[in-house]
């Protein structure tokens, strides 16, 4: 079951093809069983969108007049634009499919298409897309409780998330067992972590560069 979080818009689709019946035509499928759509008619078309940050996923024809549908997953995945791609094509071949699958694709459908089998794939690109929407939310929330911490605690921190007992820590710091049994309650306030355990997973969760910037 698709569901967004009570601060996000439900999912849009984004129908992109140059065939205005076949763009109408998904647009009715997506409308009957309640998801809300639009079209556009080339890929200059969504990228121009202002809708383009909604959560939700791209139903893409591969081959249009200008940029194709292959061109716009690599413009997209440059920007640093995560939008979950069905590939939907009356053109279509083996190295095609390979392409667009190892650039992450959700599917590679050839037209005609059963309605299921092009809906089952829209679901899956919706969740994928609402999932790593979530993940990101939980990594910021993250880094936000991390800039909280001091230089000292954000060692302590990596620590140990590294495993290291108090006493190690304490040798490794130049501090006593004590001073690192305060900062370590700090820390686990400050990322508000009820246990080790999710300590050490908001440690994981952390942008490598983040983790490796605390000095050793």
């Amino acid at each position: 079951m698709i569901t967004a979080t009570a601060d996000e818009e439900a999912p849009l689709i984004f129908v992109v093809d140059d065939d205005e019946e076949v763009r109408e035509a998904i647009r009715e499928l997506m409308l009957s069983v309640g998801l809300e759509a639009t079209c556009c008619s080339s890929t200059r078309d969504l990228i121009d969108s202002p809708l383009l940050e909604r959560a939700g996923c791209i139903v893409l024809d591969v081959r249009m007049p200008g940029a194709s549908g292959l061109d716009l997953q690599q413009h997209l995945a440059s920007s640093g634009i995560v939008k979950p791609i069905v590939f939907l094509t009356g053109h279509g071949d083996i190295p095609m499919s390979v392409q667009a699958m190892k650039a992450g694709a959700v599917d590679f459908l050839t037209k005609p298409v059963r309605d299921q089998t092009l809906l089952d794939a829209v679901t899956a690109g919706i969740e994928r897309d609402l999932a790593d929407r979530a993940h990101a939310r939980a990594v910021q929330k993250h880094v936000e409780h991390y800039q909280t911490l001091t230089p000292r605690e954000c060692q302590v921190m990596r620590e140990v998330a590294l495993g290291r007992l108090n006493k190690q820590i304490a040798f490794d710091l130049g501090i006593t067992e004590i001073t690192v049994k305060l900062h370590r309650s700090n820390v686990m306030r400050k990322m508000q972590a009820a246990s080790v355990g999710e300590l050490i997973r908001a440690w994981e969760r952390l942008p490598l560069d983040i983790r490796e910037s605390v000095p050793a």
